[in-house]
């Protein structure tokens, strides 16, 4: 029979051991590993039953064991010191409490997914796992951060098999209760309620959950309440469900209803308002028009001053390097919303403007969000070095006249959360040899000094947890396929413990590539049983509901590892999570990664098998790309000769297996293959009992990438890169009832204007004689007819450098030209030397940008004249 209504009954913990409910409310658990065990010790076999989820153990125990827990004085010291230590944490004065009054009081990090726990299931890959390591390392630095994000009813999906291989999707419901969570309320217990106006005469209602990472509130919004309509209740029924108006609706409670929730939650605890919102991927951008909103309703700015107040204190993170992979809505779509009056005081045509691609190659008629998310933040970054560069190709069209290398986009790598990725065995390997808290801030470098022999048989340990791991996890996953028991022995021994272990595991979009490793079946047939140097491979992942080139992807591997001649050499394992993860990263050998460069933005899941002492094997894409070296894994050639996407494929793949084959498992084994020997060739040499050349490269490994890819360094790049810059400028904007915001947006006007009369009318120079050499100076004359703007609205300057064949401009220094005559009628005569650095072909020009003090780069408004 079926129960016609549900609650959940709270358990109540007798007073000595009352601190267990705030230690399993607070997500740090997540992360601190002497939480987890005091968790675990309570009752070892329900912890394994609730899933290492605390909340749910505390109501797995019985009343009778709860009241006997309480009564043993070990366990009562034991939860009052957890309680205490997480007291200490969350009131401890910690980096980001040195860094002095330009700091921003308070950060809103807005993200559509936060992937911080299994137990919280609201990710779907890695722009939530970065999110939620983002907040982690906020909170371990003391960033005063809030968190910002829709609360699904059924998070992501959980993936199985069918008997074909085909991807099958389940989305079970959340029951919020069950949640480490907290209802927002009012202080006559009411339910926090935010809404927005939907077209119809429609509302939008959401309750606000709370959660706490650490130190860091998270927000996040639930429109299944009472008062919606069905529609608007399944809002937010999964993360990036539906698509259309379902996804746009989605976006504006993200963005818009965000704001609003911060600001009850402002009210009601009296944290300070944000001084810098953090626009994490387009998703979220609408938060942006909140805010506008908001000024224009309050404080009686117009559009142009308050969209420069707003800016001013906001930062936008793009996460992808393809078009594709941005949220994009029909312009009229969008008008249909704002009509119903979600910003009653902000002219729908402007909103319209600043989503539209008006731009060479762009769809006027179609609204951008990531577009959108450019307009509305002052600063902008890529994921990592190259993607930056990609970045900045990628919007280019925003930008015109001005070169890629010029386009305001900067990048802050990412990192991953250390406590979190890294295995509790390498953790206390670090307490012991590179300082108590080696995980955060220790001396990673000290990993030379570990024995060779200690560090290899930590390696195979945790091999050994993967090998169990897998085998657990495969035969439920065949079960659900529909095997019989009968038919699963031969799980018992899929993977050996000694075999050098290779894994992948990601989203499975097509420019991936899951599928090049089959590229040549029977050649990685035979890596997997090669008679002295086999290799064996993990591979987890899910592919969109809707990607069926995806899902192919993943039919055609598993039909491979399903061949009885391998399958006991490679394994697929569905419904990817964050529990999976937690055994994959550290008990592989070799992490794989082989994207279409330059399509993947960062790839993190590299970085979380390098902190646990694992080699990446990688395509020269994303992060590696400047952070390989040679000695910390190996980088899989690409091929950029113009080949064909079926001629890239195989080159690359052969390479791959080249790699694997001559490189890879040789060093593993600590043997090297004879010349000209192929997969099966004879070895030559002895084999080392600890193979002396791959354990250095671990050492390396932990060494030099430990500190690199720490999300630590990330958190600590976006404060002084990026927030506090942000912080500065909103402060300076919003000072003097906004005078700096009306002054920019009266002077952008005026230079917008002004700007087509703009022209450089001649150019010329002297102090070069006809056989110029290095060392000489040149001095530049620039005519500029400026018309209605004054010398000090301009930035006129030269660039310098090699000139190629056309004229082009390499390695530009730049220097400014001063005023060095008024010739009257609006014309100047600029006037500058700049001295000839290097011998070969050397040209020079000279350019014309807007100049205020309160732009944060010389690119921002998009206008430049060249000479």
């Amino acid at each position: 029979m079926k129960a016609i209504r549900r609650f959940t009954v709270r358990t109540v913990l007798p007073e000595p051991i009352a601190p267990l409910a705030r230690l399993a409310k607070n997500l740090r658990w997540s992360w601190h590993l002497p939480t987890r065990e005091l968790f675990a010790a309570l009752n070892p076999e329900l912890w394994e039953e609730s899933r290492h989820d605390p909340l749910s153990l505390l109501g797995l125990i019985s009343r009778e064991e709860l009241q006997g827990l309480a009564a043993d004085p070990a366990v009562v010291k034991k939860v009052q010191a957890a309680a205490a230590n997480l007291d200490k944490y969350l009131q401890e004065p910690r980096w980001y409490q040195s860094l002095g009054a330009e700091a921003p009081a308070c950060i809103a990090y807005f993200s559509p997914e936060f992937g911080i726990t299994e137990v919280l299931p609201q990710y779907s890959g890695g722009l939530g796992i970065l999110a939620g390591d983002h907040l982690k390392s906020a909170s371990d630095l003391g960033v005063p951060l809030v968190g910002v994000g829709l609360l699904y009813q059924a998070g992501y999906f959980k993936q199985s098999l069918s008997r074909d291989a085909w991807q099958q999707e389940t989305y079970p419901i959340l029951d919020p209760d069950n949640l480490p969570l907290t209802l927002l309320r009012e202080e006559d217990g009411s339910a926090v309620q935010i809404s927005l106006p939907l077209p119809n005469g429609r509302q939008l209602l959401a309750h606000i959950w709370r959660a706490d990472v650490g130190r860091v509130p998270l927000l996040l919004l639930d429109s299944n309440v009472p008062g919606n309509d069905d529609a608007a209740r399944g809002i937010t029924d999964r993360l990036y469900g539906g698509g259309g108006d379902h996804r746009l609706q989605q976006e504006l409670l993200l963005g818009m209803g965000g704001v609003k929730a911060l600001r009850v939650y402002q009210r009601l605890t009296g944290t300070p308002a944000p001084e810098v919102f953090h626009t994490n991927e387009g998703h979220a951008g609408f938060l942006g028009i909140e805010r506008i909103q908001e000024l224009m309703a309050t404080s009686g700015l117009n559009w142009a001053e308050a969209l420069a107040a707003g800016r001013a204190s906001t930062v936008f993170t793009t996460h992808t390097p393809v078009p594709a992979g941005i949220d994009r809505f029909d312009a009229e779509q969008i008008r249909h919303f704002f009509d119903a009056g979600l910003a009653p005081s902000v002219p729908v045509d402007s909103v319209l403007e600043l989503g539209r691609e008006d731009y060479e190659g762009g769809d006027p008629a179609v609204f951008n969000m990531a577009v959108m998310g450019l307009r509305l933040a002052q600063r902008a970054n890529g994921v990592a070095k190259l993607h930056g560069v990609v970045s900045r190709e990628m919007f280019a069209g925003l930008w015109p006249g001005f070169d890629h290398s010029e386009v305001p986009i900067t990048s802050v790598t990412n990192g991953v959360h250390v406590p979190t990725w890294v295995d509790p065995r390498i953790g206390q390997l670090a307490r012991e040899n590179f300082g108590p808290d080696a995980e955060e801030y220790g001396r990673w470098d000290l990993a030379y000094n570990v024995s060779d022999e200690k560090l290899w048989s930590l390696r195979r340990e945790l091999r050994v947890s993967l090998v169990e791991d897998v085998r657990r996890r495969l035969r439920s996953a065949w079960k659900k396929r529909g095997a019989a028991d009968a038919e699963l022995a031969w799980t018992d021994s899929v993977l050996d413990p000694d075999v050098l272990t290779i894994g992948f595991a990601r989203r499975v979009p097509t420019y991936k590539r899951l599928t090049l490793m089959l590229r040549d079946p029977e050649r990685l047939k035979a890596l997997l049983l090669h008679p002295e140097h086999p290799i064996q491979l993990v591979i987890a992942g899910k592919s969109h509901p809707a990607d069926d080139a995806g899902k192919k992807m993943i039919q055609d591997l598993v039909r491979f590892t399903d061949d009885p001649e391998v399958r006991h050499r490679i394994a697929f394992l569905p419904n990817y999570d964050i529990a999976m993860a937690r055994t994959l990263f550290p008990g592989c050998d070799v992490w794989l990664n082989n994207p279409l460069r330059p399509l993947e933005a960062c790839g993190t899941s590299g970085m979380k098998a390098a902190i646990n002492g694992s080699l990446n094997l990688s395509v020269l894409d994303g992060w590696w790309d400047e952070m390989y070296d040679g000695e910390n894994g190996w980088a899989i050639p690409t091929a950029n000769n113009g080949a064909s996407p079926e001629e890239r494929d195989d080159i690359e793949a052969s390479a791959l297996y080249e790699l694997l084959e001559r490189n890879v498992a040789p060093r593993f084994y600590g043997t090297t293959v004879a010349e000209g020997a192929g997969a099966a060739g004879p070895s030559s040499g002895a084999r080392e009992a600890v193979p002396t050349h791959w354990v250095s490269m671990i050492k390396h490994t932990l060494a030099n990438l430990g500190p690199a890819v720490s999300a630590d360094r990330m958190v600590q790049d976006y404060v002084q890169k990026l927030y506090q810059p942000a912080a500065i400028s909103g402060r300076k904007t919003n000072a003097s009832e906004f005078a700096s915001a009306k002054d920019l947006a009266a002077w952008t006007t005026k230079v917008r204007g002004a700007w087509p009369q703009i022209h450089v009318e001649h150019v010329d120079s002297a102090g070069v004689s006809d056989e110029p050499q290095i060392g000489d100076t040149l001095t530049v004359n620039a005519y500029v007819a400026l018309h209605d703007l004054a010398p000090e609205d301009v930035l006129v300057e030269v660039a310098y450098g090699r000139a190629e064949e056309s004229d082009h401009i390499t390695d530009a220094s730049l220097a400014e030209l001063g005023v060095a005559e008024d010739l009257g009628n609006g014309r100047y005569l600029f006037s500058g030397s700049v001295q000839i650095d290097r011998s070969g072909s050397f040209g020079y020009t000279v350019r014309v940008f807007p100049k205020n003090s309160a732009l944060a780069s010389k690119a921002e408004l998009g206008l430049v004249t060249n000479a």
